[in-house]
């Protein structure tokens, strides 16, 4: 962990992360690759210095208050969060000044912090996002090492639920020929509705690689699945989009069964939920 000075904690899409980099050792990762320049060792995860008072003023500068999102381009509970607490402190903010959240993880840690989930629910809107893809525990702790487990995050979910907090489940990556199956998908549908899960977010039945993290993927390969790699380069080769073998009859599946359950699907309805404001509940001063 190392600390660096950042001039602007909010992107122009009201995004918010507070750490580079990650410890949590996703074999799949897509933060690696190189197009995002982090100059520095992924594991080394860099603080931006002083975050909370830069986020203070970005949105004391808003005209509005808006939904902030967090978690999209690193773990926003990873586990240094424990010490530093620098997500808690900027869910407090966010609920002071009335504005809405949504929260991205794979870690259940995210219940350390139901209280402000709450309040920022009860004041505007809170929505808790979490990943899952490996319906296998097993299988789980391999290709997603640091990361709380599918089990525990479907318990989080539940959990949420159970404090009116609405959730999505990002079933993202798939990855071929290790949990492309009916099965896992299955899996994984069976917990988000045991879960009540307002929608769930598929782009497709596949991974994407890019330089960077291709190669840190075929690394974790060759020492966890060997003989794998071989099979990923003759089927993809250096192509961005690596889709499943069994990708049309997993979408039939899975659209067919989020209709059956009233799950929501469809991305373009699911983003535009989690981008809609819906404060008023209560009068801030800030504005």
């Amino acid at each position: 962990m190392h600390y660096a000075r950042y001039k602007t904690i909010l992107s122009p899409q009201n995004g918010m992360n507070l750490y580079r980099g990650c410890t949590h050792g996703c074999i799949y990762c897509d933060s690696r690759s190189h197009c995002y320049q982090i100059q520095h060792g992924f594991e080394d995860v860099e603080v931006k210095q002083d975050a909370i008072a830069i986020l203070e003023g970005q949105l004391r500068r808003k005209r509005a208050p808006c939904m902030i999102g967090t978690g999209s381009m690193c773990d926003p509970y990873l586990p240094l969060e424990e010490e530093l607490r620098l997500t808690r402190q900027s869910l407090a903010l966010i609920e002071r000044l009335g504005f809405g959240a949504s929260v991205l993880t794979k870690s259940s840690r995210i219940l350390r912090d139901l209280d402000l989930l709450c309040a920022i629910n009860q004041r505007a809107k809170c929505v808790a996002q979490l990943t899952l893809t490996t319906f296998d525990e097993t299988l789980c702790r391999l290709v997603e090492p640091g990361v709380s487990t599918t089990l525990e995050r479907a318990g989080a979910l539940q959990a949420l639920r159970d404090r009116g907090i609405p959730t999505i489940v990002w079933l993202s990556p798939i990855l071929p020929f290790l949990n492309d199956s009916e099965a896992n998908l299955r899996g994984i549908l069976s917990l988000c509705a045991a879960a009540g899960v307002r929608g769930i977010l598929s782009f497709g039945f596949g991974m994407t690689l890019r330089a960077g993290s291709r190669d840190f993927f075929y690394q974790r390969l060759d020492e966890l699945f060997p003989g794998l790699k071989a099979q990923y380069s003759k089927a993809f080769g250096e192509s961005y989009l690596c889709p499943s073998p069994n990708e049309a009859a997993l979408l039939r599946v899975f659209h067919g069964e989020c209709e059956r359950l009233g799950i929501w699907h469809e991305p373009k309805r699911i983003f535009a939920y989690l981008h809609a404001f819906e404060g008023g509940r209560m009068q801030t001063s800030l504005f």
